[in-house]
């Protein structure tokens, strides 16, 4: 059972790694390891994922209102991939990829490739420029966040930027297709809780969702704010002494 301060604390972590491309699956490990924290448990994993999602409708909603039919499409299309990546991996037991050594070298090695994007991006197209070749490589590239250290964020600014989109366009793309993930994946997880006998603590989940909604939200608001300007070696730097922290435990 958790208390409040390690709600908060596990919270603001989630909110906050979720939508910068540095894998909230590596700042949950080293905030429990460091802090010898149990597991979370499902019921609060769903709650904080809940959270982000209210952020992320709440920071777009003029888009989502005014959403056309084609970017519809192209938003659902670039999700099929991690769905099906994530149906085959429920299927096999894959505690090994939950392992510190794994997180880390994924943290690492997909950090780098971020980096390299990067560079080599003329980072001059639109979203309205879209077409049916971004969406396959950035929905296939998305199935990679599967891979806990990746960082589906990451991935998937990585993947538009391959493509030539500009940071602020990558992004926000990027960010739209955290909804039908976030949704999928609280489903799967929903319905796992559900017959599941555990006791479930709603005022921590509450609080827990409240938390991670507020903390996603004003960090989506200052990712589009200074991707554009400051560019993501800042987040590579982070991603590599993190993965190297990661290393030693």
């Amino acid at each position: 059972m958790l208390d409040s301060l390690q709600v908060i604390m596990l919270a603001l972590v989630q909110g906050l790694t979720e939508f910068l491309p540095v894998s909230s699956s590596a700042h949950l490990i080293l905030v429990s390891t460091l802090l010898g924290w149990p597991d979370q448990g499902l019921a609060f994993d769903i709650a904080v994922h809940l959270g982000t999602l209210v952020a992320v409708l709440v920071y777009f909603r003029q888009d989502i209102i005014e959403i056309r039919f084609r970017k519809l499409l192209q938003i659902a299309f670039a999700t099929i991939p991690v769905g099906i990546v994530g149906l085959i991996i429920r299927s096999y037991h894959m505690d090994y990829f939950r392992s510190t050594e794994v997180i880390a070298i994924s943290t690492i090695s997909f950090g780098l490739l971020l980096w390299l994007a990067d560079i080599l991006s003329r980072k001059t197209r639109h979203l309205s420029t879209m077409n049916k070749w971004d969406v396959v490589v950035i929905g296939c590239f998305q199935a990679l966040s599967l891979i806990p250290g990746t960082s589906r964020s990451g991935i998937t600014l990585t993947a538009g930027l391959f493509r030539g989109f500009s940071r602020e366009a990558a992004a926000h793309f990027s960010f739209l297709l955290s909804i039908p993930v976030i949704v999928l994946a609280s489903g799967l997880e929903a319905v796992k809780l559900v017959k599941s006998p555990l006791v479930v603590d709603w005022s921590a989940l509450g609080l827990g969702m409240v938390v991670a909604a507020f903390s996603g939200y004003l960090c989506i608001h200052f990712f589009m704010k200074l991707v554009g300007k400051i560019g993501v070696l800042p987040f590579v730097i982070y991603r590599l002494l993190l993965g190297i922290c990661l290393l030693q435990y």
